[in-house]
């Protein structure tokens, strides 16, 4: 059994990676930014896994606060990451980038050396890519450092609580015959469940020989973000007609709710142009290293079909590895 620090523990990943780790053995250090945080974090979990679960506040862009942190930990799990700014990129390389490079420092000076880095598939260091430029210059940091690194790349997860997945589901919701996609609907993905993800995790803290290693993490098949769409609206029993729509005219309106910081708008300018790079690596790349095959999305996708904010992780539910 290990100690375990997980940075973005209240966070989508975070939520599955707390429960599959706990449910492991592990004792679970969550790093907090708020009491409010923590206590979401804690509500989370049932009773017989809380037990193993310690709060310590934190921040990652607040380098005084980690070293406490760190006090008797084995292994760190850095999750924190957004994915999208309003400052042309630059919060995205200061929370990005800057987080990891801080987690990093903190941890040669704690003297701890095994970390987990969530890292993205599909991501380059270009400078019209401003999300992707922040992660790969995190990984690049992470592979840079003298530390027992691993690097997980997923490419979209899907499950509940995510993200994407939601927001395809409430243009589904649309009362309307069709709902569109960007472009021609043929970027694709390999999306892959949050909880087999959260096995990854869990498999690469125990297997010290993992060290070193950058794991591409997909599911079983690709799927274009039309089929995706598809897969949405039958999950939701709704009759949709995918129809694509100019990426010009979405990043107009994207570009003018980023202008008026419009949150609610579902897609971001830098995530558009973010669909011209394919998401997708080898098919078997989990089972070579992690020794399972991850679920597939088909009829996946029922949790969909409750608000998100009721969408809750079930404990420990990746899937069974050999080794």
């Amino acid at each position: 059994m290990s100690t375990v620090l997980v940075t973005g523990a209240s966070g989508f990943v975070g939520s599955h990676v707390l429960p599959e780790l706990l449910a492991g053995g592990h004792r679970v250090v969550a790093l907090v930014r708020s009491e409010r945080a923590g206590a979401t974090v804690r509500r989370r979990l049932p009773d017989a896994l809380a037990a193993g679960l310690e709060l310590r506040t934190g921040d990652v862009l607040d380098p005084p606060t980690l070293g406490a942190a760190l006090a008797g930990v084995d292994a760190v799990v850095h999750l924190v990451a957004i994915p999208r700014d309003w400052n042309g990129g630059k919060d995205l390389l200061r929370v990005n980038l800057g987080g990891t490079r801080n987690v990093i420092a903190a941890m040669e000076a704690a003297g701890v050396r095994r970390l987990v880095h969530l890292g993205a598939l599909g991501v380059e260091d270009r400078p019209e890519l401003h999300y992707a430029t922040s992660k790969a210059r995190a990984e690049r940091a992470v592979r840079e450092s003298g530390l027992d690194w691993t690097i997980l790349k997923p490419s979209l997860q899907f499950g509940p609580g995510d993200g994407f997945f939601n927001i395809v589901a409430g243009l589904v919701r649309v009362p309307l015959p069709v709902v569109p996609v960007p472009g021609d609907g043929t970027s694709r993905f390999q999306p892959i469940h949050v909880a087999d993800v959260a096995l990854c995790v869990r498999l690469a803290v125990e297997r010290p020989a993992t060290a070193g290693a950058v794991v591409e993490l997909g599911g079983p098949r690709t799927w274009t973000y039309r089929e995706i769409t598809g897969e949405v609206a039958r999950a939701l029993g709704r009759r949709r007609t995918v129809v694509p729509m100019p990426v010009p005219l979405i990043r107009l309106a994207a570009g003018t709710a980023e202008a008026l910081h419009l949150r609610a708008f579902p897609v971001a300018t830098d995530q558009l142009r973010q669909l011209a790079l394919d998401n997708v690596g080898p098919l078997d790349a989990v089972h070579r290293a992690f020794g399972f095959v991850p679920r597939g999305m088909e009829g996946e996708l029922g949790y969909l079909g409750v608000p998100k904010r009721r969408q809750a992780p079930a404990p420990g539910t990746g899937g069974t590895a050999a080794g």
